[in-house]
């Protein structure tokens, strides 16, 4: 990305940058794909639990995004707009796979840890084989569990952005929210030195990969 376009992602709004690309340019598109691509790349994540899926999802849903563009009325912010078009492709992929699992109801206990000091070596290993473990836990809640858990405590949406997004209640949020948090153990995270900002990273090669495939589909 130039300079120009780097100035024009650091000081125009979603809005802003919508009505331009409306009115007809669609290099700007780029600017919101990187903008959100973290926050989308969670969303459709914890729905599929399959990388690969993901970023075909991910595409998908930037295209359909882009394609009714002219339909977003600010009605919510352009982040809950796009992340919920995602959900859906996502959950539209859900049902179309083969013996999908639905999630349990309830998670199996998850053992308790011991807090670890300044960290060396060793314990960086050990970070990093907790944020696995974390992982792994966050993909055994049940589906409406998990989206909410992502949404709100790993992407940091507020409770009425996670509703809109799902389309449910408020109040199904946080009871699904309390439940999700119940089941991790609050006190896993807070003891294993693992920030929820680090889980289900997407790194800077693949938000290239998707950046540019989606804009040369829409070339």
């Amino acid at each position: 990305m130039n300079a120009a376009a780097q100035l024009l992602r650091d000081t125009l709004s979603d809005e802003e940058i919508v009505e331009r690309i409306v009115a007809g340019d669609a290099a700007l598109f780029e600017i919101l794909m990187r903008r959100y691509n973290q926050r989308v790349y969670r969303a459709v994540r914890a729905v599929l639990r399959d990388d690969d899926q993901a970023e075909d999802v991910m595409q998908q849903a930037y295209l359909n995004a882009y394609a009714h563009l002219r339909q977003f009325e600010r009605r919510s912010q352009f982040s809950t707009w796009l992340t919920r078009i995602a959900v859906n492709e996502a959950l539209a992929r859900r049902g179309k796979r083969p013996g999908m699992r639905h999630g349990r109801e309830e998670d199996e206990t998850m053992m308790d840890l011991v807090a670890s000091s300044a960290p060396d070596p060793e314990q960086q290993t050990l970070a990093s084989e907790l944020r696995e473990v974390m992982q792994r836990e966050v993909e055994a809640l049940s589906d409406g569990f998990r989206s909410v858990f992502v949404l709100r405590d790993v992407e940091g949406l507020s409770t009425a952005e996670t509703a809109d997004t799902l389309g449910i209640s408020e109040d199904l949020v946080k009871t699904r929210l309390h439940r999700a948090r119940t089941q991790l153990r609050d006190n896993l995270y807070r003891r294993a030195g693992v920030t929820l900002d680090s889980l289900f990273a997407f790194g800077n090669a693949r938000c290239d990969s998707v950046v540019a495939a989606v804009m040369a589909r829409l070339a």
